[in-house]
């Protein structure tokens, strides 16, 4: 045999996942498998809760300080909206 073939034969099987043959081992091992991707799976809803909540208030933060910068604006400024009126419909001055 090569001195390289086994070097890698032994480089494969130390990252070789193997079975236990004893078949509590194989359930207890499954089990965990599991309480790992339930950990996961909610961590990871939390995770995204708090960034949606974060981004909310965020947007809330910044609405409130957007209002309060316009209202330290020039007094003399009348926000309003404004709708033409045609001219037929004016009352006719005499």
């Amino acid at each position: 045999m090569n001195i390289r073939y086994v070097q890698f034969s032994r480089l494969r099987n130390l990252f070789e996942p193997r079975k236990p043959r004893n078949p509590l081992v194989r359930i207890a091992l499954g089990l965990l498998g599991l309480a790992i991707l339930a950990v996961l799976i909610v961590a990871g809803v939390f995770v995204g809760a708090a960034m949606i909540l974060g981004g909310v208030a965020f947007k809330l933060i910044s609405a409130r300080r957007n209002r309060t910068a316009s209202a330290k604006a020039d007094p003399n400024v009348v926000d309003a909206e404004y709708h033409v009126v045609r001219k037929a419909a004016l009352p006719h001055a005499h």
